[in-house]
């Protein structure tokens, strides 16, 4: 609508001519005028639709004006503009989208946690309510008033893909991994293989359900453990057992290492790490055994590898299934192997995943620049550690030694 108070044409705000058009007003405030050759070319609040000089894009991306967001808040998480109606356990708000991916709803007190408990049952306690549960005095699990522990009373039973325990660290830190092995299993023997899994995981790991997994398999997940107790405690065994009861493994099915991100010294170790893997696309895949849809290199997780080492909410926007996924609140998945019974293939990811990341912890750019993110400089110093004696045979194997 045309100002109704101004009698004269004051300069328009965009392109600052006077001239005898009417004017217009907007952004709710007297002073800001546009002409009428101008007013078409302004943006539309993507809620009220009022047209507007600038929009704020907020925490769902969307483009809004300042009227429709003068009472909103920062999100704890993605640090974006939201409404102030989901709340954490701690007080702050969060946006629908970092709380659908990064917090667990409690069911005591219908927040949001980052930090939250299994409660045997299937519920999620934040760390605040999580107190007013008793707890296993086996295993720690929280349990709910007259029921029993579920993970003690039901070992030898494949889980939920939902099922998510509270962690057991096993060996010494900061660095955690946590494997995931997807088997195919035969239908005559499923029983005895899950019995032989867990009689040999014990409180080491657990398995899960996988849709992924044809005709029927189930996944081997660990709870995390440091490289060296994984080589020297994980019921390596068990493969073999595995593989005689009749299990298969091809490239449908994968190998997944999580990462623990405390076990990096910095974002800029997470980039450099992420640079040297992405860089080397097609010797990892060679290593890996396989190129999948489940783990492709995607390009623009490569264009944001800067943005994600910051953190997971950064990574909103990115495909989950991809050779590395950003999106685990306290790791980073390595998604890309094929599974395999063969103990040194399994020992190889493991080792690659610990390598990778020593190797890049104290790169600087005098040694980019010497070359040290080109495959043959990380082959070279691969074979000077003595930890890395599986990922060295594997290498050797599959001709991505150099």
């Amino acid at each position: 609508m045309p100002h109704p108070y101004l009698s004269t044409n004051p300069p328009c705000v965009v392109c600052r001519r006077s001239d005898t058009s009417t004017r217009h007003q907007v952004d709710d405030e007297l002073d800001q005028l546009v002409c009428d050759n101008c007013v078409g070319d302004l943006p539309e609040c993507e809620r009220c639709h009022a047209t507007v000089l600038t929009l704020i894009t907020v925490a769902d991306e969307r483009q809004l004006c300042r009227t429709c967001t003068s009472a909103w808040v920062v999100c704890v998480s993605c640090r974006g503009l939201t409404e102030p109606h989901v709340r954490t356990d701690t007080g702050d708000s969060v946006c629908s989208r970092c709380a659908a991916v990064f917090f667990d709803l409690c069911l005591t007190c219908s927040r949001y946690s980052a930090s939250s408990r299994y409660v045997s049952g299937g519920s999620r306690a934040c760390t605040r309510c999580a107190a007013i549960y008793d707890s296993c005095p086996a295993c720690g699990t929280l349990l709910r008033a007259g029921r029993g522990c579920d993970p003690c009373a039901r070992r030898n039973r494949v889980w939920n893909y939902s099922y998510k325990p509270d962690p057991i660290f096993h060996g010494d830190g900061p660095l955690y991994l946590g494997l995931e092995l997807e088997v195919i299993v035969p239908d005559y023997q499923y029983d005895d293989c899950v019995r032989a899994a867990t009689d040999h995981l014990g409180d080491l790991g657990y398995l899960k359900q996988d849709s992924s997994i044809h005709p029927l398999g189930f996944e081997v997940v660990t709870h995390p453990m440091s490289y060296r107790h994984a080589i020297e405690r994980f019921p390596w065994r068990l493969l073999g057992v595995l593989e005689e009861l009749g299990c298969e493994t091809d490239r449908t099915v994968g190998l997944h290492v999580h990462a623990s991100r405390d076990g990096f010294d910095s974002p800029a170790h997470i980039y450099r790490w992420l640079k040297l893997l992405y860089r080397n696309e097609s010797a990892v895949t060679t290593l890996a055994r396989r190129r999948s849809r489940y783990a492709p290199f995607d390009r623009a997780a490569r264009v944001k590898a800067r943005d994600t080492a910051k953190g997971p909410q950064h990574a909103l926007g990115l495909a989950r299934y991809q050779a590395i996924n950003p999106y685990p609140r306290k790791t980073l998945e390595l998604r890309v192997f094929a599974s395999s019974l063969d103990v040194q293939c399994v020992q190889a990811a493991l080792a690659f995943t610990a390598a990778s990341i020593d190797y890049t912890r104290g790169l600087r750019v005098a040694d980019v620049r010497a070359g040290a993110w080109e495959w043959s400089a990380f082959a070279a110093w691969v074979t000077t550690q003595p930890d890395c004696q599986p990922l060295a045979a594997e290498m050797e194997d599959l001709a991505c030694a150099c």
